[in-house]
């Protein structure tokens, strides 16, 4: 099944173009698993963070949102208005996965702590994670994570 999703992600991509680069739209996860790329809007700014994915009714399996910000910090979501499941997956400066929270429940308003010293969030529908096998230690690349500190820099 994994290597049936994986396969989906990078559909369209070109399998030797699929991780040449780093694009501000996408980011790429590897681990011991595997590889995946999702392409992201991104969520940068106290606006577009409160909004979120509120109110949408589907999301394609290789899409996702990126929540970057300025500095580390304790990160915590909720579902409000939120109306399919989602995985957040919670990252460090470092672009490192830090914690995930599997299936979180549409318009569940109760707190998800991700944990604290974070950058960025990423969320992406709910059960693919675990599908994929996406781990904590799962190495994220993406322009928002530093290459002289990131554990998987845009210039490797």
């Amino acid at each position: 099944m994994r290597g049936i999703l994986l396969a989906g992600l990078i559909l369209g991509f070109g399998h030797s173009a699929a991780w040449a680069a780093c694009a501000p739209g996408a980011v790429d996860l590897r681990g011991d698993w595997g590889h995946a790329r999702f392409n992201v809007e991104i969520a940068d700014d106290n606006e577009e963070r409160a909004r979120g994915l509120m109110n949408r009714p589907k999301m394609a399996q290789s899409a996702g949102m990126l929540f970057v910000y300025d500095s580390p910090r304790s990160m915590s979501f909720w579902m409000r208005n939120t109306l399919i499941p989602l995985d957040m997956i919670f990252i460090d400066a470092q672009g490192v996965v830090q914690n995930i929270h599997h299936r979180a429940v549409p318009l569940d308003e109760t707190p998800i702590h991700g944990g604290d010293n974070l950058l960025a969030a990423l969320e992406i529908n709910g059960g693919l994670a675990e599908r994929m096998g996406i781990t904590v230690g799962s190495q994220v690349r993406h322009p928002a994570f530093a290459d002289d500190g990131a554990a998987w820099p845009c210039t490797e």
